[in-house]
C-alpha cells in the first residue's frame, strides 16, 4: 500500500501523455494531408523569425494591454514547467519537493512561480473582463458563436484554477512546515500563498495534508487533462507556434507563387525553338493537376499548419478593410473553417481504417462562400496583423484560382477585365489604337 499512490501516479502519467501522443500522431497525419512545399530556404531568416515571433512575442505587443496581458500568461505557462517537472518526480518516486537541496536557488525559483501565478489571474481576469462583459468588437463577430467563445471562456477558467490550486497547495504545504510535520521539510519562499494561510486556521495536521495533497493531485491531473484539451482547443498555438513561424513566408508579402504548370506553358509559348506538336513527355501525359483549391487536400501542408495554428485572437479580421466595411469576408473564419474542414476530413479517414471516403462535402461552397472569396483585396492586411505568421490570404488565393481556372466563374468585372487586356492589352475596353485619344479632347 506504500507505493500504490506513486502506482497510481505512474498510471495517470503514461495514460495522459500516451492520449497526447496520439492526438499528435493524428494532428501530423492531418497535416501532411496538404500537398508538398519547398520551404528549406532562407533558414537564417526562419530561424530569426522564430526567435522574434514566437519566442520574443514581438508581435503581440504591438497592441499593449493585450500584449502584455499575453507575454505574462506566457512565461508564467513556460516558467511553471519546472515547478511541473518537480511534481512529476515527487509523484514517481514518493520524494516531496526533490529540487530543495537547491537552498537559495529553490528559494527563489518557488517565490517567482508564486509571483508568476498572481500575475497569470490577473491576466485571465483581464482577458475574461475583455471578452465577456468590455466585449471587444472581434470577439463578437458571427463566427465566435458557440464553441469558440465557449472554448475561449473555458481555457480562461482552467489557467486561473490551476494557478489557485498551485497557490493553495503551496499554502498547505508551508503550514505543515511552520507545524513542523514529518516529510514537510522547511524548502522554498512563498510571498504569495503566506497570505492564504488565514484560511486554514484551526485545522488540524490531518486536515491540513488532504488540503495539501487533494491541491497537489488536481494540479498535476488538470495540468495533464489541459495537455489533452489542446488538441481541442484553439489553444493549440502554444505547441504549434513556433513550427508555424518557422515555416512562414519569408518572401515580399506582395509576392505570390507561380503556378509551375502555367509557367511551364508560358515558357514554351515563348520558346521559338519549341515544336507545339511535340508528343508530350511520359510525366507530362497524365492527368493535369488541379489548378487552385477546393478542399484542403488541395492546399499545402504549411496551409494546413496555419489552420491548426490560428489563436482566434482576431486581430485579421480586426484589420481587414472588407470586413470593416461589411463584407461577409472574416480572414479568422477562413483559417476556422480550414481547420473544421480538416477534422472532419481527418474523422472521415479514421472511420474508413485509413482512408478518405468522398462525403459530398468541400471546403469551397460548403465552409467557405465565393462572396467571402471576392470580397477579398489582397491587400495582406490579415498577414501583417497575425501574432503568428498565418497568411489566409494564400488559402483565399488558391481558391480563387480554382474558381476561375477551373470553373471559369470569376466575377463579370474580372472577366470583362482579363477580356480586356487579352484583346486590348490594358483592362480598358479601348482600342489600342485609340488609347491616345483623350489628348485631343
Amino acid at each position: 500500500m506504500e507505493y500504490l499512490p506513486n502506482i497510481i501516479f505512474a498510471v495517470a502519467l503514461i495514460v495522459g501523455i500516451g492520449f497526447f501522443a496520439r492526438n499528435v500522431k493524428k494532428l501530423s497525419r492531418n497535416i501532411k494531408l496538404g500537398k508538398d512545399v519547398d520551404v528549406s530556404d532562407n533558414k537564417s531568416q526562419r530561424w530569426k523569425n522564430m526567435a522574434k515571433i514566437a519566442l520574443g512575442q514581438t508581435k503581440m505587443v504591438v497592441r499593449p494591454v493585450a500584449g502584455l496581458m499575453h507575454i505574462i500568461v506566457y512565461v508564467g505557462f513556460v516558467i511553471i514547467n519546472i515547478e511541473v517537472l518537480e511534481i512529476i518526480l515527487d509523484g514517481l518516486f514518493g520524494t516531496h519537493r526533490l529540487f530543495s537541496p537547491l537552498g537559495a536557488v529553490y528559494n527563489f525559483l518557488i517565490g517567482s512561480f508564486e509571483i508568476l501565478a498572481l500575475l497569470v489571474i490577473v491576466a485571465v481576469v483581464v482577458f475574461w473582463v475583455r471578452r465577456n462583459i468590455i466585449r471587444i468588437q472581434r470577439f463578437i463577430k458571427p463566427e465566435m458563436k458557440g464553441w469558440p467563445k465557449t472554448d475561449g471562456n473555458l481555457i480562461l477558467y482552467i489557467e486561473f484554477v490551476l494557478m489557485f490550486l498551485f497557490l493553495t497547495m503551496n499554502a498547505a504545504d508551508y503550514q505543515l512546515q511552520q507545524l513542523g510535520v514529518d516529510h514537510y521539510a522547511q524548502a522554498g519562499a512563498f510571498p504569495v500563498s503566506q497570505y492564504i494561510i488565514p484560511l486554514f486556521e484551526g485545522l488540524s495536521e490531518s486536515s491540513l495534508i488532504l488540503v495539501e495533497r487533494t491541491a497537489w493531485w488536481l494540479h498535476i491531473l488538470g495540468i495533464l487533462a489541459f495537455l489533452n484539451y489542446l488538441y481541442y482547443s484553439k489553444h493549440l498555438h502554444i505547441l504549434l507556434a513556433f513550427p508555424n513561424t518557422y515555416y512562414g513566408k519569408t518572401k515580399p508579402q506582395g509576392q505570390f507563387n507561380n503556378l509551375e504548370s502555367v509557367t511551364k506553358e508560358v515558357k514554351l509559348m515563348m520558346d521559338p525553338d519549341a515544336d507545339p506538336y511535340a508528343a508530350p513527355a511520359e510525366d507530362e501525359a497524365a492527368e493535369p493537376e488541379k489548378f487552385g483549391a477546393s478542399d484542403v487536400m488541395d492546399l499545402n501542408w504549411v496551409q494546413l499548419l496555419n489552420a491548426y495554428t490560428c489563436t482566434e485572437c482576431g486581430r485579421c479580421t480586426s484589420e481587414c478593410p472588407a470586413n470593416q466595411t461589411g463584407k461577409k469576408l472574416s480572414p479568422r473564419k477562413i483559417m476556422m473553417d480550414t481547420r473544421d474542414r480538416l477534422e472532419e476530413v481527418g474523422k472521415n479517414i479514421d472511420a474508413n481504417k485509413g482512408k478518405f471516403v468522398p462525403d459530398g462535402k468541400e471546403l469551397l461552397g460548403d465552409y467557405i462562400t465565393t462572396e467571402e472569396l471576392w470580397a477579398c483585396t489582397t491587400c495582406n492586411a490579415c498577414v501583417e496583423a497575425c501574432p503568428v505568421s498565418i497568411d489566409p490570404l494564400s488559402i483565399i488565393v488558391e481558391m480563387r484560382r480554382y474558381l476561375v481556372m477551373e470553373q471559369s466563374a470569376a466575377p463579370t468585372e474580372l472577366n470583362n477585365m482579363m477580356s480586356n487586356i487579352e484583346n486590348n492589352g490594358a483592362p480598358w475596353p479601348y482600342n489600342q489604337m485609340d488609347r491616345l485619344n483623350w489628348v485631343n479632347e
